[in-house]
């Protein structure tokens, strides 16, 4: 149990960091197929799910709101090193992924399909990565209906990525233009914690985060259903996206202008370096035991 919320713990902070995936985190922790299985089949055997979701989710909610304020620090003050940790986390899987999908038949054909199943997605991602809403910077005054539905909705998506490893909840978030209310709603949380008399607070906090939510709910039930089918019978095709969007995502991350918002220096490039060698080998021991 204990490391269960240590993997919740390490889920809920990648959600909190841009173009980072919970999804790649969970497949190299080794959480992944067992989280998707949870998420279909809780009905089924609440007890026995219940033990593996009740310290995930403590982790996840612990890991979101204690770690919020220490990494928008380092984002803030250390960016490029901070990210080129989580870039090489991302790219120390690359590997591990490539020698799962290339080890086994080796036929022109479906070299050639895995190859197109790849280059796809990365390029859909990378496509995708340079069109973005203009930020939403404030939680306006008064929250109407049109903007509750795409909060909603950018839960929804959100929520879809947030399932599948290579794409990033948070990057969705960035490019819907939500990212910023809705990680000041969630950093606003511990603050009730010192007054929880304060209605306005709360208010503020429920009109951004009630609608986003349930968005994430719905979007995840959905999303890990089908995951957790195509993974059954088309493993080979859902890895070679996913390699894909692994990809792709090291490219968003490089493009992302949160990477190098707080300056680029001699001593953060050489520091950078560290970080992202330290972050692939991770990645990859972990991956390559888990996988």
């Amino acid at each position: 149990m204990f490391r269960t919320f240590l993997n919740g713990l390490a889920f809920g902070i990648t959600q909190i960091v841009p173009g980072v995936s919970g999804g790649t985190i969970a497949v190299i922790l080794g959480f992944y197929n067992q989280l998707i299985e949870t998420v279909n089949h809780f009905a089924k055997d609440k007890r026995r799910y219940l033990k593996f979701l009740a310290p995930f989710f403590a982790g996840v909610i612990l890991g979101i709101i204690a770690f919020s304020s220490l990494v928008q620090y380092f984002l803030n003050n250390f960016s490029l090193p901070t990210m080129s940790f989580f870039i090489g986390m991302i790219a120390g899987l690359i590997p591990v992924i490539k020698l799962k999908l290339f080890t086994g038949s080796t036929a022109r054909t479906d070299i050639i399909k895995r190859a197109v199943l790849i280059i796809l997605p990365a390029a859909l991602l990378i496509l995708i990565s340079n069109f973005r809403t203009e930020p939403i910077a404030d939680v306006p005054e008064n929250i109407g209906a049109a903007l509750i539905i795409f909060i909603f909705f950018s839960g929804l998506t959100a929520a879809a990525a947030l399932i599948m490893p290579g794409i990033s909840g948070s990057l969705i978030l960035l490019l819907f233009g939500v990212y910023n209310i809705i990680t000041y709603s969630v950093s606003s949380i511990r603050y009730l914690l010192l007054d929880i008399t304060n209605i306005q607070l709360w208010l503020d906090i429920i009109k951004i985060l009630a609608p986003f939510g349930v968005g994430v709910i719905i979007g995840v039930l959905t999303t890990a259903r089908l995951i957790e089918k195509l993974l059954k019978n088309y493993s080979v095709t859902i890895y070679s996206i996913i390699l894909g969007l692994l990809l792709g995502s090291v490219y968003t991350l490089l493009n992302e202008p949160l990477t190098f918002q707080s300056g680029v220096s001699a001593f953060g490039v050489a520091l950078s370096v560290i970080t992202f060698i330290t972050g692939c080998a991770a990645s990859f021991l972990l991956g390559k035991k888990r996988m």
